[in-house]
This record gives C-alpha cells, structure tokens and sequence, in this order.
C-alpha cells in the first residue's frame, strides 16, 4: 500500500515516517513529481489540510493526506492557530515565532495551550479527517534542541521537559501529529 503525504516539511515527513513505521510507502511530493506551491488558504486545520489532499487527489488521482498542525494558546484566544508558521510574518522563521509568542505572553499567569493536527485523507475518492491534540503548556524561555517550530517552549501534560528535550520516539508517542496519524492508520487496517 502506498500513500502520498502533501508536504515538503521535512520534520513533518520524519515524524510520520517514523510513526508508519514501513507500514505503509510513504510518497513526498517531490517522489510524485509535484512542486505546486499548494497554498493554505482555509481558516481552519481541517480547511487547510483538505485543500492539500483535494489539491494532489485531482491533479494526480492518487490516495493522498495533508495535515495542518498549529498552536492554540489560552491566552491569546487560540494563536497562533492556523497562522502558526507565519505568526512573526516570514513563513517558517521558528526563532522569530517563538519570541513573538514569549513577548504577547510576557505577564500571562495561564499559560495553557495545545499542539492541534488535523489530517485530511482522501481514500478511494473518499475524505475523512482525523484530529490529534496534546495539551501542555508554554515554558517562559526555550528549552532544547530537537524537534521544530515551538517544540522548543512547548511542555506536554504531565512531562517536564519540552517537545525539543524528548527524542522523536518519545514524541511521537504522545504527540498530536502522531494520535492523529493512529486514527488514520486505524482507519487504513479497517478498509
């Protein structure tokens, strides 16, 4: 069985591999042939994660998902949300979201907040969504060095250390990208 992932983020690609575990053969865009810049127009993660898999399945009529992932901050009545990796402007300047996020958190005393995921599947024609969430909350200043985007500030429920001081194991164990790869791949077994 095999699978198109619309995605050229790399750390995106590793997390999932990892979680498929060979499962399943994992095509990138770049595997298919696709360099369309497939822009994320939609208001939600679901919006922009259908726009992805809709994007590939008619352009290429292969079984396909795209994922959109953010954070949800309390405080700051949910953003970066699905503005996440352009929060500070430039797309995907982790450095500069991170500090944008600190700075509007300066004297916040709740500091709750969630990694959300949600993944669009187009199967057989057919899309299906699967939305992954882990709680946690967001350090005063960042903390390790793997990982991406706010893995750095994030600290997941019931752990102290952040996404960037776990291994990608660890991670992925608890991670909301991969509780909602788990609903997918449940999904898969089932068809």
């Amino acid at each position: 069985m095999q699978l198109v992932f619309a995605t050229n983020n790399r750390h995106k690609l590793e997390e999932v591999e990892a979680k498929l575990q060979g499962e399943i053969k994992l095509l990138t865009l770049n595997d298919i042939g696709c360099y369309d810049d497939i822009e994320e127009t939609g208001t939600t993660f679901k919006a922009n994660a259908s726009i992805k898999s809709q994007h590939i399945y008619q352009k290429y009529n292969m079984n396909c998902f795209g994922d959109d992932s953010g954070l949800e901050i309390d405080a700051l009545n949910g953003e970066p949300g699905v503005y996440s990796a352009r929060y500070a402007g430039e797309h995907g300047n982790h450095a500069a979201n991170i500090k944008k996020v600190l700075d509007n958190l300066k004297d916040a005393p709740n500091r709750k907040a969630r990694f959300r995921t949600v993944i669009s599947l187009i199967w057989n024609g057919e899309e299906h969504f699967f939305d992954g969430t882990v709680e946690g909350t967001i350090r005063t200043a960042p903390s390790g060095t793997d990982g991406f985007g706010y893995d750095p500030i994030f600290e997941p429920d019931g752990y102290n250390v952040t996404f960037a001081e776990m291994s990608m194991g660890e991670k992925n164990s608890i991670s909301h990208r991969a509780k909602a790869m788990e609903q997918l791949l449940a999904f898969l077994s089932n068809t």
